[in-house]
């Protein structure tokens, strides 16, 4: 009998084992669940707040009084997004970058040389774009790719033989490195249908690509950091006015924050005015979600 009681004993005992493991096992799974669903949460209102921050830039671009309206040169802009959430918001003018569909082989040569080791590399490069966005199969005096070269580098794709779709289809340009397009991505745009940039707008890289003298360049840059909503535009030399109002294109970047680290951001690329979808104050021309590398 206390042998049997001795094995009862440790049935029971196992049994509850069990039990508590089971039971520790749905907790544990209900605490996952629980962290999942409050990240899920907090990851929607990031979303959210990222993208009040477009709607607010847009908003702002579009005020009645001048004052009000920010100036498109990249500056950040800080909005309380509520329940601790801070949006940063940057606003370019779309018409200060290059246009790839547009440009000319000698202005992408020239932003180019800024960013690789030597001039031929920046001008094979050149060619190899206006060789993607044309429609005929021939190689320029300053090289190119054509859908041989493209064979010959081991690539199952040539060129598009049509303008860029978006900056993004850069990469696939024979010669175009990651750390290459992540340098000059910020620069280019295929919204503008502009020959050049406008200088109004324009960051360093293309106003010493549109050849100003760098004296000039630096005078430029600094007039327009002092600008502020609603001054009247400054004179440089030379009699060149810089903008103050932009032209109704623009990238807009938003990044919203908690103090604990975690974020969300959206790029877009808009077009502020009236006609935009059921009633919104902008039309998307990109919008894409994550870092802007």
């Amino acid at each position: 009998m206390r042998r049997q009681r001795g094995v009862a004993l440790l049935v029971v005992m196992a049994l509850l084992l069990v039990l508590a493991g089971v039971v520790g096992g749905f907790a544990l799974d209900a605490h996952v669940t629980a962290l999942q669903a409050s990240a899920q949460q907090q990851r929607l209102q990031l979303e959210q707040a990222a993208e009040g921050g477009i709607e607010a830039a847009a908003a702002r671009l579009l005020a009645a009084d001048p004052r009000r309206r920010p100036v498109p040169d990249g500056r950040v802009q800080v909005l309380d997004g509520g329940e601790g959430i801070r949006i940063e918001v940057r606003i370019i003018d779309e018409s200060g970058k290059l246009d790839l569909n547009i440009a000319e082989f000698t202005l992408i040569a020239r932003f180019l040389q800024q960013f690789v080791p030597n001039a031929e590399e920046a001008a094979a490069l050149a060619a190899a774009i206006v060789d993607w966005r044309d429609p005929d199969d021939l190689i320029g005096p300053a090289g190119g790719a054509e859908a041989r070269e493209y064979r010959a580098a081991g690539l199952p794709w040539g060129p598009a033989n049509r303008p860029f779709a978006t900056v993004a289809e850069l990469q696939r340009v024979l010669g175009m490195r990651p750390a290459l397009f992540r340098s000059v991505r910020p620069y280019l745009t295929v919204h503008t249908g502009l020959p050049q940039p406008n200088p109004a707008f324009a960051d360093r890289p293309l106003l010493l690509a549109l050849g100003l003298p760098p004296v000039f360049v630096e005078e430029l840059l600094v007039a327009r950091s002092a600008l502020q909503p609603g001054m009247p535009p400054p004179l440089l030399a030379g009699g060149f006015v810089l903008a103050t109002a932009g032209t109704g294109t623009y990238s807009i970047s938003s990044r919203a924050t908690r103090a604990d680290g975690p974020g969300a951001e959206i790029h877009a690329t808009v077009r502020v005015g009236a006609g935009g979808f059921l009633g919104q104050v902008y039309t998307p021309l990109s919008w894409r979600h994550g870092h802007q590398d």
